[in-house]
């Protein structure tokens, strides 16, 4: 058994789904605090509900436990939103008392603080920590919780991570749209043009997160990390999955046509009819997405998941009884109820 005690906010979303596994298989005590159920019903004796906005329950939570390591995953994580950043309120104001409850918990020696790649737009390379250009609320939520992060002097060891665009068992999303339309073999992607994109297989992402609550202080202490895989054809990726789940190599059609497919989506989507292809799709399939993975290599080494691997276990988890699991609804806080937490 590792020597932690571990609570992890947002343990019920995708990755943390996958980092309580990863931790529960390793009998680590560890606890999930979180507004929604487990995704992995299996999960359920580790769950508390709890709302982080609720800072008084949370409190009481952290001191019960008693943590030593506590990752921060508890986000709304969708860019669905284009114009009220209180739709996100949770991500900022959420990690700010977080991070007030993890000063006032003895017991805790290091924390692991969730941001994103997108603190960055796409071709935008940070020259340094403290380089940002997000591009939407989304991404600007998570440059405040950085700022909040280094803001909030904690007496214990601290570590942001911005995770790249992550795929793997769990994620519902890929399960809802990608796959399903792949199964149905009405998958095309545009044209046969590169596009490099950085995406991580979860496995690898929690493999990350375990080095970096492992890690010697001066490793990890006050440092930002991406984490995920090195950058990939996004052909390669598409490619693999296809020949996983149907026999057959991607099927491409020209550029311009799907970007009109695409345009009709956004129609669809206005009077909320939901379509696989939009115009926000369209630019992740045909723009470039490179993040700076040299750092967290360098510190950690090579993450130990091929592309195929992380394929096949996507594939079979998506196979065997996923379509049982239902998706949370609760993402909006401004849509919570009122009885939650009490």
């Amino acid at each position: 058994m590792l020597k932690m005690r571990l609570l992890v906010t947002g343990g019920s979303g995708f990755i943390g789904t996958n980092l309580m596994a990863h931790f529960l298989a390793k009998n680590v005590e560890v606890i999930n605090l979180d507004w929604n159920p487990p995704l992995n019903p299996v999960h359920a004796p580790w769950w508390k509900l709890c709302d982080i906005m609720d800072e008084k329950r949370m409190g009481d939570l952290f001191r019960e436990f008693k943590p030593t390591h506590v990752v921060h995953l508890a986000a709304r994580a969708d860019t669905d939103e284009p114009i009220e950043i209180l739709a996100y309120q949770q991500n900022h104001e959420g990690t700010e008392r977080v991070l007030r409850v993890v000063k006032s918990t003895p017991s805790i020696e290091r924390i692991i603080v969730t941001s994103t790649q997108f603190v960055c737009e796409a071709g935008y390379q940070p020259k340094h920590d403290l380089d940002f250009k997000p591009f939407t609320l989304y991404g600007e939520t998570k440059r405040r919780t950085e700022l909040a992060t280094r803001d909030a002097h904690l007496g214990c060891e601290w570590t942001i991570i911005r995770p790249t665009t992550v795929w793997g068992p769990f994620s519902l999303r890929y399960r809802d749209i990608m796959f399903k339309v792949m199964k149905k073999g009405l998958y095309f992607h545009p044209s046969q043009q590169k596009v490099v994109r950085s995406y991580g297989y979860v496995g690898n992402v929690v493999w990350q997160i375990e080095k970096m609550l492992l890690a010697p202080r001066e490793k990890v202490h006050g440092k930002v990390f991406y984490v995920g895989d090195q950058p990939v054809d996004l052909r390669v990726w598409v490619d693999a999955i296809s020949r996983r789940l149907t026999g057959k190599p991607v099927r491409y059609i020209p550029t311009w046509l799907v970007r009109s497919i695409a345009l009709g989506g956004d129609l669809l989507k206005a009077v909320h009819i939901p379509f696989p292809i939009t115009t926000g799709r369209y630019r992740s399939m045909t723009s470039d997405y490179i993040t700076p993975m040299d750092r967290t290599v360098e510190a950690f080494g090579e993450a130990p998941f091929s592309l195929e691997q992380g394929v096949d276990e996507t594939i079979k988890w998506y196979e065997n009884g996923s379509e049982r699991i239902i998706a949370h609804t609760l993402k909006d806080v401004r849509l919570k109820p009122a009885s939650l937490g009490q």
